[in-house]
């Protein structure tokens, strides 16, 4: 799939992509525990879009690699299109 084709609240997401930014880290409490959050931007031949990195993500990937996204899924923030692991995706640096 290619970047350009996402759909808001689409799942099932599959695609590879190269990273080209990441915000800096910020850190939350949820249910008591300690997460972390960053958002980066990905780019293909077609487009680029927001995906957002949790935790362990996070030390995965840097600006400059190629990824592979798995059964993730389209969030909307603020009117812009995400991508996120969801509940079943993976991440992966290829």
């Amino acid at each position: 799939m290619k970047i350009s084709e996402l759909k808001p609240r689409q799942g099932s997401v599959d695609l590879q992509a190269e990273v080209t930014d990441i915000s800096p880290v910020r850190e939350f409490q949820k249910f008591g525990d300690p997460g972390r959050v960053a958002n980066a931007t990905i780019k293909d031949d077609s487009g680029e879009v927001a995906m957002t990195l949790w935790n362990e993500q996070i030390d995965l990937v840097k600006v400059g690699d190629k990824v592979e996204l798995k059964d993730g899924y389209v969030n909307e923030w603020q009117g812009e299109m995400q991508v996120t692991t969801g509940r079943n995706g993976t991440l992966t640096k290829l």
